[in-house]
């Protein structure tokens, strides 16, 4: 797929995830099929430049091109500032974040909050598109409530400022993650589109990606917590959208290979403490669903040092290993 000036592998996206998409989650996904993967949200108050979370986020030492970096904010000059810093420091995209539903984002006006002032919305657009030389792009929900959307009037205010791709969250910033993506919404947008548009939301298999392009006619799909411990998501798509064929489940020596993988790359990226602590969450999204997984993750999440921890995971997956040789998701657990 070309996008934004660039070739990518294949028209399937990670979706940014605070606390999710850092440097060592892009990178697998990208190994394990993805052809972009988005940074988790950088903060544009330059206060925070010098702070530890601030610098790992922009770092993106060894990663595979392009590196995509998602800003947010609600002051068009500071998201300006925080665009010329994140291209200094690597970023080969910038995407502004005018999706996340959060409240501590909502409260300041940032993420989908800013879906409720269209004036700001043009000008932080203008402002991020004439402060950044590398393309910019945009991620937004479908509007702020289900009586007030309003992608297509964004879509017109980004195609205007020279945003070069929009991502849509087919739900309201009211919705959450509740009810069912809005895939009419996105394919309204689509239907008048200048630019890429990406789909997003409910993609958690290959069928439900395919369907999503053909019902959106977007040109990508953009996967977010289906791939929280199953990046091998994105390879499975692929396949199936070259061949209409499912691949087989990953066995449990490949799942514990990939794991042992990550977490590896996480306490190189974050240090030992710190590593162990952020490692947790990945290791439940890995064995959810598994037998004895209850168990297991309740023991893990009280270990308190690398060597535990990894001694823990083996154990599991090796008896894993012993009682079945081949591994199937239960297909709404893996949703």
């Amino acid at each position: 797929m070309h996008f934004a000036g660039y070739s990518l592998r294949n028209n399937l996206f990670v979706a940014p995830m605070a606390g999710v998409t850092d440097r060592p989650f892009r990178q697998l996904c990208k190994q394990m099929g993805a052809g972009l993967a988005v940074s988790e949200m950088v903060t544009s108050n330059s206060l925070l430049y010098g702070s530890a979370k601030t610098k790992r986020r922009a770092n993106h030492d060894g990663e595979v091109q392009p590196v995509s970096v998602q800003i947010a904010g609600a002051d068009p000059a500071m998201m300006a500032q925080a665009a010329r810093y994140n291209v200094d420091q690597g970023a080969q995209i910038i995407d502004i974040n005018m999706g996340c539903p959060a409240k501590k984002v909502c409260n300041v006006m940032a993420g989908s909050a800013l879906l409720q002032n269209e004036p700001l919305v043009e000008r932080i657009l203008d402002a991020v598109v004439r402060a950044a030389d590398v393309p910019v792009t945009l991620k937004i929900r479908t509007g702020w409530d289900k009586s007030n959307k309003n992608a297509l009037a964004i879509l017109k205010l980004a195609e205007r400022a020279g945003i070069r791709a929009l991502a849509i969250h087919g739900r309201t910033r009211a919705c959450g993650y509740t009810g069912s993506a809005e895939y009419d919404t996105i394919a309204a947008v689509k239907a008048q589109a200048r630019i890429p548009i990406i789909a997003n939301g409910d993609i958690a298999s290959p069928e439900k990606a395919k369907q999503v392009l053909d019902a959106t006619g977007a040109d990508a799909v953009m996967i977010g917590r289906a791939a929280q411990g199953r990046p091998w998501i994105f390879r499975e798509i692929e396949h199936f959208l070259a061949t209409g064929e499912k691949l087989p489940a990953p066995r449990v020596e490949e799942i514990h290979q990939v794991l042992r993988g990550h977490l590896a790359d996480l306490y190189d990226f974050y240090g030992a403490e710190s590593g162990v602590r952020v490692a947790r969450k990945h290791i439940s999204w890995y064995t959810k669903g598994l037998a004895g997984s209850a168990h297991f993750r309740h023991a893990m999440n009280q270990l308190p040092t690398i060597d535990t921890q990894l001694a823990a995971v083996d154990t599991f997956f090796l008896d894993l290993a012993a009682q079945n040789d081949r591994l199937f998701y239960i297909e709404e657990l893996a949703a």
